[in-house]
């Protein structure tokens, strides 16, 4: 998954409420150095950027005290499945049978009427045009993490990243036209006419929000808090390779956040350390 992306630095600063919330280092205010990978959802790297699928946006945030975390988040407003045994069961309905380069859409139709909890995050996939730019989404980070205050008083929250140019779409022909790799050309054409921004949300748990199941979405009239605001200062190459690779693990936190213990989080680390196995043969 995700095997198409563009590489961006930046600077991350959180904001007075945020520090409230947590004593985590680059929740305090002062300005993080950020690696950023903006990318589409399949596994295929020549991917047209017109299909309507999954985006996702990686951060690794950088204070100077080598205390690095990283956030995950995408398009999608949940992730699909409550399990991880339950998505990796979707993944191989979804794999294209070799004949008709399509999947078993009556396999993939059953398992989706016995799994109902998956609707909102394929919805908010498949049911919107292409993205104008990586840098008009909105994304969503599925998992609930605890954070956590001088006086160790906890706040349970969920991740968004909003973005400060508005969220925009093209229709599914004009993104056609536009090339198959155009949500970078977009991306490297931007900063010459203003700033790549976007602020980190946090959506703060209310009563009965389920902590653990990253297929459910919490209400809209949740608290939101501005804790922080993203600035993409310039893409740069692909710092993968002669044997470094960067990792992007929601599960690499400091002092000051916690876990919840969601299955699909705890699962994702491992899924990743083989997938870095592999891009480094």
């Amino acid at each position: 998954l995700h095997a198409k992306g563009i590489w961006c630095e930046g600077t991350f600063e959180a904001t007075p409420e945020a520090a409230a919330l947590s004593r985590a280092t680059h929740l305090q205010g002062e300005p993080v150095t950020a690696l950023i990978r903006l990318s589409n959802g399949s596994g295929d790297p020549e991917s047209h950027d017109a299909q309507r699928e999954v985006r996702g946006m990686a951060v690794k945030l950088r204070p100077d005290n080598g205390e690095e975390t990283d956030i995950l988040a995408t398009t999608a407003v949940a992730h699909a499945t409550r399990t991880p045994e339950d998505f990796l069961e979707f993944l191989e309905l979804r794999r294209p049978d070799p004949d008709t380069g399509q999947p078993d859409m009556e396999k993939l139709g059953a398992f989706l009427g016995e799994h109902p909890e998956a609707q909102p995050a394929i919805q908010s996939v498949i049911g919107v045009e292409p993205p104008a730019s990586f840098a008009t989404l909105t994304y969503f980070s599925p998992h609930s993490s605890k954070l956590v205050d001088g006086d160790d008083s906890g706040t349970w929250v969920r991740y968004q990243w909003r973005p400060q140019a508005g969220e925009a779409r093209i229709p599914d022909e004009e993104a056609r036209e536009r090339g198959r790799d155009y949500l970078s050309h977009e991306l490297a054409e931007r900063p010459r006419s203003g700033k790549v921004e976007f602020e980190l949300l946090l959506q703060l748990a209310g009563e009965g929000d389920p902590i653990e199941d990253p297929s459910a979405v919490w209400p809209d009239e949740r608290e939101f808090v501005v804790a922080g605001r993203l600035e993409l200062t310039a893409l740069v190459d692909d710092p993968e390779g002669d044997g470094h690779i960067d990792v992007f693990d929601p599960t690499r936190i400091v002092d000051g956040i916690e876990l919840s213990d969601d299955p699909v989080l705890h699962a994702r680390p491992k899924a990743y350390s083989v997938s870095a196995y592999k891009r480094l043969g």
